[in-house]
């Protein structure tokens, strides 16, 4: 099986045998969501505190 099928496999094993497939969907989704940022981290692609705060405070203007 691939990386991507054996993580499916064990999130979906994980879950609790009462679990609607909409939350099982949630966990995916969720777990999907948290390496993706790792990734990015891993790689430099992020965005300082200070950018983000200047960003905000320019859509209060």
């Amino acid at each position: 099986m691939s990386i991507a099928k054996d993580t499916m496999a064990d999130i979906i094993a994980r879950q609790p045998d009462d679990s609607s497939y909409d939350e099982i969907l949630r966990e995916l989704a969720y777990a999907r969501i948290v390496q993706r940022g790792l990734d990015d981290s891993a790689n430099g692609r992020t965005v300082s505190d200070d950018d983000v705060k200047r960003k905000i405070e320019s859509l209060g203007k």
